[in-house]
């Protein structure tokens, strides 16, 4: 897949932007301050397939906490902060791989000015964060993509002004129109990294939906760096969701993939909790496998021809079929024994 060119930035030991895979990455929903806590759940991320994770920054204590958090972890981390400069400004000492700002509301130039000098002088990136709640009221209160990438272009100009150009830039809106078409036309607009979300997305199941409906198609046009889906839910729920989105559009091939049909009248077999489980096994197990459970012995190997290998049901029974071709056929009781059994076969 082609990919929008963009500078390269590194963010910790990472390298983001330029033809780099997508980053996944999620935030703590803890506060920073509970060293022991967030380092857990970082390191639970981690493991699921997170490159970073960000942390908010809501007073001293959770600035002071990045050192011994940085200690615990071995991915990079990324601070968030609003209204405090200082906040930036410790954050960055005691370690932060990045931060994030939201230039409707860290404050004056003098302290933009601050930041970035500190910044420039750890070498660690600055990511403009606009979004449809916090727009820089000097641009418009009227959330368009227009306004949003206006008021990321306004950001970026004094940063560069400043000498600054270690730059990620996020344009997240709350719907998907917004949102997909402020990041295609800031893909045009700007050299830096895009780091891809939709804001406050909601809880899992409608977050997911309208994230994908919003991010999938400029992932398809390669645009976007790193990602985030936001949701109101734990973090590692997004990570996982994260890979799933990735791994469908074609730009996170070490993960499973399963192909199970709706089921219909003819169904004969009791498919959804079988394809549920084997969904579990392949990902608590990444096994990087195209897998079929299908419903129906007369279409179902033809249809999941493309998988590796598969299961299709007839009348209380199941056939193995590789490739499109039937193999053998199996007990309804025995299905799911047989098919793990034949899937460490290939």
């Amino acid at each position: 897949m082609k990919r929008n060119q963009t500078l390269k930035i590194k963010v910790g030991r990472l390298t983001l932007g330029g033809n780099n895979r997508v980053l996944i990455q999620s935030m703590c929903n803890i506060k920073t301050s509970k060293v022991n806590e967030v380092s857990r759940q970082i390191n639970e991320c981690a493991k699921l397939g997170a490159d970073l994770m960000r942390v908010s920054v809501l007073d001293a204590n959770d600035a002071k906490a990045i050192k011994e958090i940085k200690k615990k972890i071995k991915i990079p981390l990324i601070a968030d902060i609003h209204f405090d400069y200082r906040l930036a400004i410790d954050a960055i000492n005691n370690g932060a791989d990045a931060i994030r700002i939201n230039p409707g509301n860290i404050g004056s130039i003098d302290k933009i000015k601050k930041v970035v000098s500190l910044a420039k002088k750890k070498n660690i990136p600055i990511r403009i964060g606009v979004n449809s709640g916090s727009l820089d009221k000097s641009i418009s209160d009227k959330v368009s993509a227009i306004n949003l990438v206006k008021s990321a272009k306004k950001h970026v100009a004094i940063l560069e002004k400043l000498g600054f150009k270690n730059i990620v830039i996020s344009l997240k809106g709350s719907n998907v129109r917004d949102t997909t078409e402020a990041y295609t036309l800031a893909s045009k607009t700007f050299k830096y990294p895009l780091h891809l979300g939709i804001t406050e997305a909601g809880p899992s199941e409608i977050g997911i939906s309208r994230s994908v409906a919003a991010l999938a198609p400029l992932l398809l046009n390669g645009i976007g760096n790193t990602i985030r889906l936001s949701l109101s839910d734990e973090p590692q729920k997004e990570v996982i969701a994260c890979k799933k989105l990735l791994h469908d559009v074609g730009l996170y091939p070490n993960y499973p993939t399963l192909i199970s049909c709706p089921t219909c009248g003819r169904t004969q077999v009791n498919l959804i909790p079988l394809a549920n489980k084997v969904l579990r096994y392949l990902e608590d197990n990444n096994i990087n496998k195209k897998v079929a459970v299908m419903g129906c012995v007369v279409n179902g190997p033809g249809e999941a021809k493309e998988c590796d290998i598969g299961l299709a049901g007839g009348k209380n029974e199941w056939v193995l079929f590789k490739k499109g071709k039937v193999v053998k056929k199996i007990k309804e009781s025995d299905a799911f024994k047989v098919l793990i059994q034949e899937l460490k076969k290939i």
